[in-house]
C-alpha cells in the first residue's frame, strides 16, 4: 500500500512540473486510475478464500441416548438439519443435530437424535466389521461409506438406508475395490472415506483415502507418487462409472520420540461444480505434542484429468490427475485454536450461508473415542468468500 501511494505522489509531482502540459495531464490521471484499480484488485484477491471463524469442542465425556458421543468421522446439512456419522464399529449410527452460528462464530451446538444403522434384515451393524466413515444426504434417503474390515476381507461398500437407518441398498462397486488377492485391493484402514453429491444431483462421488495396492505405495515424507481414485456412483443404476486420479502430497512429518506411525490422505471431498471440488486432505505423524496433524484444504480441477475407469493398476500407467491449488492450511489458524491443538478433522460439508450471502464450511473431527491419546471432538467454522 505504502509503494502505491508513493508513486501516486511521484505521478503527481511529475504532473505540476509539466507546467500545465495537456498530455501529462491524462497520463498522470490514467496513471493515478491504474494504480488505484491495481490496489483494488490485489485486495479483492487477498479476501477471496477460506476465512477462519470460530471452533467448538463437544465435550469428551458427552453421552446422547445411552450412546456415547464420539468418532464423528462425516458431517452433512440437508433441508436446515445437520448430520453426523460415528465410525463405531460396533454400534454403526449417526446422530441429528441442531447447530447454529453467524459470522461471530457458534451460539449453539445440541444433538437431537441417534438412529442406529440395521441391515436388510433390521438386525444392527455390530459385528465389528463395519467402519462408518462418511454421510451424505439426498432426499429422504442416508448414503454412507464403510471402509470394512480388510484385514478380515470385509470389502469397503457405500450405503443406501431410510431416515430409520434400515439398508435399503449398496452401490454396485468395480471389482478392484472387493480384490483381496496378494498386492491387490485396498489397504487397511484405507477405503472409501470421502463422499459426495454430485453437482448435477445424478450421481455420488466417493474417494479412496490411500491408493490401492495396484495403483502405487502410500504415502511417505520423501517425494511421493501415491495417487488415490475417485469413483462416481450413478443414482438410478447405483453401478460405478468414471473414475479420476488424486495425488497426495508426501507426509507432512516424520514421526518422532521412538514411534514410526505416519500417514498422509483424502478424508473428505465436496463437488462444487461438474469439474470443481474441495478435498481435505489430512496427514498424521505420532511423538508430537501438538497432536502431530497438518491437514489441509485443496481446490480440485478435474478438467483435464484421464477417466481411470479402464486402468486397472496406476502404478506404471499413462494418465493425467486432477490438479490441486491448495485453498487452506489449518496451520495458519493453529495459534487461534484451543492449546494450540489441531485433531483429527475427518468430515467437511457446507451449511447454511451467513448473513451476508457466503457460504459457511463445517469442518469436524473424529477423536477415535481416545482411544490411544486424549482428543477432541473439534468443530471448526469457514467462510468461503469467492
Amino acid at each position: 500500500m505504502k509503494i502505491s501511494k508513493f508513486l501516486v505522489i511521484i505521478f503527481l509531482c511529475f504532473g505540476l512540473y509539466s507546467c500545465g502540459n495537456s498530455d501529462s495531464k491524462i497520463t498522470d490521471t490514467n496513471s493515478e486510475e491504474q494504480t488505484q484499480q491495481e490496489e483494488n484488485d490485489a485486495n479483492e484477491n487477498e479476501a477471496k478464500g477460506l476465512v477462519f471463524v470460530d471452533e467448538y469442542s463437544i465435550p469428551a465425556d458427552l453421552s446422547f441416548e445411552e450412546t456415547r458421543v464420539g468418532g464423528l468421522s462425516g458431517i452433512d446439512y440437508a433441508n436446515g438439519q445437520w448430520y453426523l456419522i460415528s465410525d463405531d464399529p460396533n454400534t454403526s449410527r449417526f446422530y441429528t443435530a441442531d447447530i447454529v452460528y453467524n459470522s461471530s462464530g457458534f451460539t449453539d451446538f445440541q444433538f437431537s437424535s441417534v438412529v442406529i444403522f440395521k441391515d436388510t434384515s433390521g438386525v444392527i451393524f455390530n459385528d465389528g466389521f463395519n467402519d462408518p466413515e462418511a454421510i451424505r444426504i439426498d432426499g429422504e434417503t442416508i448414503i454412507w461409506t464403510s471402509e470394512g474390515n480388510i484385514n478380515n476381507n470385509q470389502p469397503p461398500s457405500v450405503n443406501f438406508s431410510n431416515g430409520e437407518g434400515d439398508l435399503i441398498n449398496t452401490a454396485t462397486l468395480a471389482s478392484r475395490y472387493n480384490d483381496f488377492s496378494e498386492n491387490n485391493g485396498p489397504l487397511q484402514n484405507g477405503a472409501f472415506e470421502g463422499l459426495s453429491l454430485s453437482a448435477d444431483n445424478q450421481g455420488y462421488w466417493v474417494s479412496m483415502e490411500l491408493p490401492l495396492q495396484q495403483d502405487g505405495p502410500a504415502p511417505t515424507t520423501a517425494s511421493t507418487n501415491s495417487h488415490v481414485r475417485v469413483a462416481f456412483i450413478d443414482k438410478t443404476t447405483g453401478a460405478m462409472g468414471e473414475e479420476f486420479a488424486y495425488k497426495l502430497d508426501p507426509v507432512a512429518r516424520a514421526a518422532t520420540l521412538g514411534t514410526s506411525f505416519e500417514l498422509n490422505g483424502v478424508v473428505e471431498i465436496l463437488a462444487v461444480s461438474s469439474t470443481k471440488f474441495l478435498f481435505l486432505e489430512r496427514s498424521f505423524a505420532t511423538g508430537y505434542a501438538d497432536g502431530g496433524y497438518n491437514i489441509k484444504i485443496y481446490e480440485v480441477d478435474t478438467s483435464n484429468a484421464t477417466d481411470i475407469s479402464s486402468i486397472e493398476a496406476l502404478d506404471g500407467a499413462d494418465f493425467i490427475s486432477a490438479t490441486k491449488t491448495l485453498l487452506f492450511d489449518f496451520e495458519d489458524i493453529r495459534p487461534e485454536l484451543t492449546n494450540g491443538l489441531l485433531y483429527n478433522l475427518e468430515g467437511m460439508t457446507f451449511g447454511s450461508n451467513f448473513e451476508n450471502g457466503n457460504r459457511s464450511l463445517l469442518i469436524i473431527a473424529d477423536n477415535n473415542f481416545n482411544a490411544i491419546v486424549p482428543q477432541l471432538n473439534q468443530c471448526i467454522l469457514l467462510e468461503w468468500i469467492d
